[in-house]
């Protein structure tokens, strides 16, 4: 079951204009085979100008695409060899120490064998529920009782890169200040990092609250009067932006220090512990609040994550990425194969992420990105002929509610990476990776329990492809 050569050609409509083409393009090469070790491999990779609407950013930024090909390709050589689709990944997926198909080496742990098992065991959902039609593929909307309906599993891999990557200098700024006000401490965090839902703002407290070991922290609205925090794209704010705030800190503790040796008189190294200058054999400085006075530290600082490179023009080889994190999804479906409707019963998911910093936050990232993935596999679709957008509207162009989404059990693994703030991973794309091919793997393979060929090749499926292939 080793995989020994792959051949892969990619061709990704950009548009009219170029936007972000090129690096999608860059995305899409170098993890085209994603987590999986081949040894011989030819991969050529195009962006195409065309006469259709321009297109740029998106999350999963080019691998979205590359990871439903290559888990697609992964359970039809499981079929083939009569091999479990769980076992025919495990056998070639990477770990730590591996090499990408551009010769990176993935530095950090990534336990993938590990993580197929915990999904493999994890609980099966209910056998189906023919009582209620409001339970079966199109619901009280439909006429089917339960004929024609079987149950499909899948699974997906996914592996993403985090942060921005060839050799892009990737920087994000943080101003931290600390102040007595009103007798106790206040830290006050100013970044222009955009806070677009997932909890950044949060995060940038929760940091300062725990590196300086204050109660209160302001929030100074984002702007850029600061500098640069980048995009919020990538899953790099918690990272960047992150890794800032605790740089920043850090030189403001340091500065601290220096007031508390002038002060008290004090040598030696020292740490901040429950709002205390505490010296590292456990005594007691004095409290923050005391080492300040009316003296106030104010303090920008500049985090750059370690340096990549780009792709070599000819063989593609580079260490062009900055962080890999991955995610493992496991999809069960019912497909109504004589009507083509489908209904994701459950998408559960074990993800990796290094550190968790404010597990709310993160739990929303992982079902939020596992939803946009079950979009993808069985309803969005932008239509276009002669470059004309055919479903300009949320009229035609579905995406799915809180009605289309399943009970997802989640597991998440802590396996710091050596090189990133606290060690945690960007969370926010890996689950729309996995989670797309994981549900197309599962309504093929319902169409095979009916007798068909579960030949699908593209998302979304429609149900003219469920019909056909049943």
């Amino acid at each position: 079951g080793k995989l020994t050569y792959a051949k892969v050609l990619i061709v990704l409509d950009g548009g009219a204009y170029t936007s972000a083409t090129q690096n999608v393009i860059g995305n899409a090469a170098s993890l085209a085979l994603g987590p999986y070790e081949v040894p011989h491999l030819e991969i050529d990779a195009y962006g195409v100008y065309t006469n259709n609407p321009v297109c740029g950013a998106m999350r999963g930024f080019g691998v979205v695409q590359a990871c439903f090909a290559h888990e697609s390709m992964m359970d039809k050589l499981a079929e083939a060899l009569d091999m479990d689709p769980v076992t025919v990944r495990q056998v070639n997926v990477v770990s730590q120490g591996s090499k990408l198909a551009t010769g990176q080496i993935v530095h950090a742990p990534t336990p993938l064998v590990e993580m197929l098992d915990s999904l493999r065991d994890m609980e099966m959902p209910e056998s189906i529920d023919t009582s209620d039609i409001r339970n079966l593929p199109g619901g009280a909307s439909q006429t089917t009782h339960g004929e024609g309906v079987y149950r499909g599993v899948g699974y997906g891999v996914g592996i993403k890169n985090i942060c921005f990557s060839e050799g892009f200098d990737d920087y994000s700024t943080a101003r931290v200040r600390l102040e007595v006000i009103g007798g106790e401490p206040v830290a006050l965090v100013h970044t222009a990092g955009a806070e677009v839902g997932q909890g950044l703002i949060t995060l940038e407290a929760q940091i300062a609250r725990t590196e300086l070991t204050v109660d209160r922290v302001v929030s100074h609205p984002s702007d850029n009067n600061v500098g640069s925090s980048g995009s919020s794209s990538a899953s790099r704010q918690s990272y960047m932006t992150g890794g800032a705030v605790m740089t920043a800190c850090r030189a403001v503790a340091e500065e601290l220090f220096v007031l508390a040796r002038k002060k008290f008189d004090v040598v030696g190294f020292m740490h901040l512990e429950g709002g205390k200058v505490v010296k590292n054999n456990g005594e007691v400085v004095a409290a923050i609040a005391d080492v300040l006075g009316e003296d106030v530290i104010d303090l920008t600082r500049e985090y750059h994550h370690q340096p990549t490179t780009g792709m070599d023009k000819v063989t593609g080889q580079g260490s062009s990425h900055t962080q890999l994190a991955v995610c493992v999804h496991r999809a069960v479906v019912d497909v109504d194969t004589e009507l083509g409707l489908v209904k994701v019963v459950a998408l559960d998911a074990v993800q990796d992420v290094g550190k968790i910093m404010n597990r709310l936050s993160l739990e929303g990232q992982i079902h939020g990105g596992s939803i946009q993935g079950l979009g993808l596999a069985v309803m969005e679709e932008i239509q276009v002929t002669n470059g004309k957008v055919r479903n300009p509207s949320f009229t035609d162009y579905l995406i799915p509610t809180i009605l289309d989404t399943p009970p997802q059990k989640l597991e998440i693994l802590e396996n710091p990476d050596p090189h990133a703030p606290y060690g945690l991973r960007g969370a926010g794309e890996p689950p729309t990776l996995s989670s797309t091919p994981a549900i197309a793997a599962a309504i093929r393979d319902a169409c095979r329990k009916r007798g068909g060929t579960g030949n699908i090749n593209r998302v979304p499926v429609r149900p003219e492809d469920i019909i056909r292939n049943s």
